[in-house]
C-alpha cells in the first residue's frame, strides 16, 4: 500500500494561525508531542493557538457503536474550532475522527454542515507541513538510526504514507530504515486492546520483532497511541538490554 501525494502549492498565506487539536491521551500522557509541534510550527514562522476546553473527540464511543453517546463530545469541537483557519492534529487516529468519521456520524443531523466544514479544515501534523505548507525540511538535526511505524488511521483513512518519511529524510544526521511490517497494525486500536488483549499482544509482538530487526535506536510514528502500545510491549518483553525508544514524529522534528 503506497500513497504518494505530491506536494501542492501552499494554500495558506506566509504566516498561518494554526489551532492545535491535542487528543486527550496526548494531553495526559504525551504532552511533549504537542509541545514539539508548537516548536516546529513557530520555528517556521507560524502563530500557534491552543483553544482551551478541548475534550475527547468521541472516537471510543463511535468505534464501539455508541453513536448517540459519541455526538455530544464530538459536537463541542465544532464551536471550539469554528474560527480556526487550520486545525492540526497530533494524532492520525483522532485526526481521522474529525476529518473522516464526523461527517458520517452527523449525517442527517442538525450538525451535518458543521461536521463537513470542520473536516475540510483538519490536517494531521506531517500532512499539513508537507501537503499544505509545502515544507519538507524544518531544520532539524537528529543523528540516530530510526524506523517508522504507520498508524492504521493515518495510513488507511487519511492516506498518509510519504509525508512523514519526506520530513525524516531531510533531518540532518538521521538514518531512516524501513521495517518489513511498517504498515501492520500494532494491535492497539483503542478499546480493541482491552477487549481482545491476547490478540492485541500478539500483534504487538509481530510489530516489535520487525522493528527490532532493523537495528533502529528509535521507533517513530505520528500517533502516540501506537507508540504507547509498542513502547509498552518492548519495555515488558524485549530481550535486548537497550531496546529502541519510541518518539513522536514532532519530537524528532523539534530537535536541533
Amino acid at each position: 500500500m503506497v500513497f504518494d501525494r505530491r506536494v501542492t502549492p501552499a494554500r495558506f498565506p506566509e504566516t498561518v494561525r494554526v489551532s492545535l487539536f491535542i487528543p486527550c491521551f496526548v494531553d495526559h500522557f504525551f504532552p511533549q508531542a504537542g509541545i514539539a509541534m508548537v516548536r516546529v510550527l513557530e520555528r517556521l514562522g507560524h502563530e500557534v493557538d491552543y483553544p482551551a476546553g478541548q475534550t475527547c473527540c468521541g472516537q471510543p464511543a463511535f468505534n464501539a457503536g455508541y453513536w448517540d453517546q459519541a455526538r455530544p463530545p464530538a459536537s463541542r469541537l465544532f464551536r471550539l474550532f469554528e474560527d480556526a483557519d487550520a486545525v492540526v492534529s497530533a494524532s492520525g487516529s483522532c485526526g481521522a475522527m474529525l476529518k473522516v468519521f464526523n461527517p458520517e456520524l452527523f449525517a442527517g443531523t442538525s450538525f451535518e454542515e458543521e461536521a463537513a466544514d470542520l473536516a475540510g479544515r483538519v490536517w494531521e501534523f506531517s500532512d499539513f507541513l508537507v501537503s499544505e505548507l509545502g515544507v519538507e525540511d524544518v531544520g532539524a538535526r537528529f543523528p540516530h538510526r530510526v524506523t517508522f511505524h504507520d498508524g492504521c488511521h493515518g495510513l488507511r483513512e487519511l492516506r498518509i504514507k510519504s509525508q512523514p518519511r519526506r520530513l525524516l529524510e531531510n533531518v540532518e544526521g538521521l538514518e531512516l530504515v524501513e521495517m518489513a511490517e511498517a504498515e501492520s497494525c500494532c494491535g492497539f486500536g483503542g478499546t480493541f486492546a482491552v477487549k481482545f488483549s491476547h490478540i492485541s499482544e500478539a500483534m504487538a509482538e509481530v510489530k516489535c520483532a520487525s522493528a527490532l530487526a532493523t537495528g533502529a535506536e528509535f521507533i517513530v510514528s505520528n500517533d502516540s497511541s501506537c507508540l504507547m502500545q509498542i513502547g509498552g510491549w518492548l519495555g515488558k518483553n524485549a530481550k535486548t538490554p537497550n531496546p529502541p525508544r519510541v518518539m513522536h514524529l514532532a519530537e524528532v522534528l523539534a530537535t536541533q
